[in-house]
């Protein structure tokens, strides 16, 4: 099936069977047109380097596994826009995601990351970067530098401060289009929650003051 663009492999999908996986074969590198592909909810705790080789995939979603590694061949999948990895046990981002420059969705909630790498400052394209519930003691300036951010979760981590250059984060929603998912669930100090609340315009001109 060399030919194939879309695989669901997800339990929670209607269309899909009712097992659970545990590995992945390293033959999927003979499906070399695949653009989508769906494997959430499943019971991987590795993927073979052999994800490398898709080099047309634009979608990628391993939510809802027991992964705590990526192989570094992943950062080569040079049209990756979408990735999801919610509910996994990463510890740290892998450093290799920064190298998908084509990015523009990332979810990496409900794990337990507590750094973020300076690398993820290359991920320029990024719009949608879902952190909330990881144990996150410090956002990094690097975050502050990826200007298209427009959705921004935070929520429930360990954050007693945002970056002094949190304001430049001009199209973010915050303040527009609030939800708790946004910076609740943090023992932030500096600025504090009522500030955080009205935007990143008002938390740029909480740090001018």
């Amino acid at each position: 099936m060399e030919g194939l663009q879309a695989l669901e492999m997800s339990p929670e999908r209607e269309s899909c069977l009712e097992y659970r996986m545990e590995l992945i074969p390293r033959e999927i590198s003979h499906l070399r047109n695949l653009t989508l592909l769906y494997m959430d909810s499943n019971n991987l705790k590795e993927i073979p380097a052999e994800i490398g080789t898709l080099s047309n995939l634009e979608r990628l979603t391993l939510s809802n596994n027991s992964l705590r590694s990526l192989p570094p061949e992943i950062g080569g999948l040079g049209k990756l826009r979408s990735l999801h990895l919610a509910n996994n046990n990463f510890t740290e981002l892998p450093a290799q995601l920064c190298q998908l420059r084509q990015l523009t969705f990332l979810d990496v909630s409900d794990n337990q990351i507590s750094t973020l790498p300076p690398s993820i400052q290359h991920l320029e394209r990024l719009e949608t970067l879902l952190l909330l519930f990881n144990s996150l003691e410090q956002l990094p300036g690097n975050v502050c530098i990826l200007r298209n951010l427009r959705t921004l979760w935070l929520g429930y981590n360990h954050l007693r401060a945002l970056p002094e250059t949190f304001g430049e984060l001009v199209h973010l929603d915050w303040g527009y289009n609030y939800c708790s998912c946004n910076f609740e669930g943090n023992p932030l100090v500096r600025p504090p929650p009522e500030v955080c609340g009205g935007g990143p315009g008002e938390i740029r001109k909480y740090f001018a003051s």
